[in-house]
């Protein structure tokens, strides 16, 4: 029911994701008289009274609308109905029902939104936080580190991916004093085995692939995924005009066609859409607001490869190894033990 399109968008993309994965099935969570055109034998239409607007505030949506798609939707992967809960709408909203009601994992104070963004390396960089904490203390900027390292090595399959943290400089004298102190945590990690610390990297290092993640709070986060995603629509719209002045520059977009159309679709927001809610107890994922059928079945895709490798597990177990790493970190200790 939710982002900017609603049944429109995710009902066509409910169907092009079916057709593609024929061992899923889906739970279409929402008003009944809004999903009752779609029909198909691998989905379950679970009603829910209520809709989480995109203006909502996080109290509206968590303790006066008890019944709204967004909350039984996620009802669902707590009670063991769903493998995970997929939702394009209200992010603050997403993120503070999921956290109440599926709890964060075992030494993880924070869930993070993690979303991986276009490289020149033809990969895709995981950034987090995307835009879930907005202020972040040192401890939480390690817990991120871990949950990203968890998420790359499961749906990347690196058995050490590397992180990053993003900061002003490379110099480890830079940045904020969270930020140092951050630093000092990760680079006691690297040592002990813990991590895959590279080091602090700037904002280009992420369109680099300088690193396999880079770990940042939200409001940095969220900058940097707003201007990639503005950055590439205006790519897209320059070559357009400049493509169609003359004869002379269409004849010139005919020739490089083939190479523009691989640049688009490399710098295309929608193949990278949905990000991960992580350190919860369950999967969620997040489509962008604005996501057409295209970008929303991407989301649904990540959801259904997270399940079908056992995120959930595999992020647990990394925790629960890097639990004393944690643990000392939290109480101000130097974490010296290997894992």
């Amino acid at each position: 029911m939710g982002g900017d399109h609603g049944p429109r968008v995710t009902l066509a993309a409910c169907r092009r994701f079916l057709d593609r994965h024929a061992d899923a099935h889906l739970l279409l969570v929402g008003l009944p008289e809004s999903l009752s055109s779609f029909a198909h034998d691998r989905a379950t239409v679970v009603p829910a009274s209520e809709v989480v607007a995109m203006d909502d505030a996080v109290e509206v949506a968590l303790r006066r609308k008890k019944d709204s798609s967004m909350r039984v939707a996620i009802l669902q992967v707590k009670e063991g109905r769903a493998a995970a809960a997929i939702s394009a709408g209200n992010t603050g909203a997403l993120m503070a029902i999921a956290r109440y009601l599926l709890k964060t994992l075992e030494g993880i104070d924070r869930p993070a939104i993690a979303y991986p963004l276009p490289n020149g390396r033809g990969d895709a960089t995981t950034v987090l936080d995307l835009g879930a904490n907005v202020d972040c203390t040192e401890h939480h900027l390690l817990q991120f580190a871990v949950l990203g390292s968890a998420l790359d090595s499961v749906l990347k399959n690196r058995e050490a991916p590397s992180v990053g943290l993003l900061n002003i400089g490379s110099e480890a004298i830079k940045g904020s004093e969270v930020i140092k102190k951050a630093g000092e945590l990760l680079r006691i990690a690297g040592k002990s085995g813990d991590l895959n610390f590279y080091g602090n990297v700037e904002g280009n290092d992420i369109f680099k692939g300088t690193t396999d993640i880079v770990v940042c709070d939200g409001f940095v986060g969220n900058v940097a995924l707003k201007t990639s995603e503005g950055l590439a629509s205006m790519i897209g719209d320059f070559l357009k005009q400049e493509f169609s002045r003359n004869i002379f520059t269409k004849i010139a977009g005919i020739f490089a066609y083939p190479v523009l159309s691989a640049f688009k679709r490399r710098v295309d927001y929608r193949r990278y859409n949905g990000a991960a809610l992580l350190g919860l107890r369950g999967l969620v994922f997040k489509s962008h607001g604005s996501a057409d059928e295209v970008a929303f079945e991407h989301a649904m895709s990540r959801a259904y490869d997270a399940a079908r490798n056992r995120l959930l597990d595999r992020v647990e177990a990394r925790i629960a190894r890097a639990a004393p790493l944690l643990a000392t970190a939290a109480e101000g200790q130097p974490a010296a033990a290997t894992i």
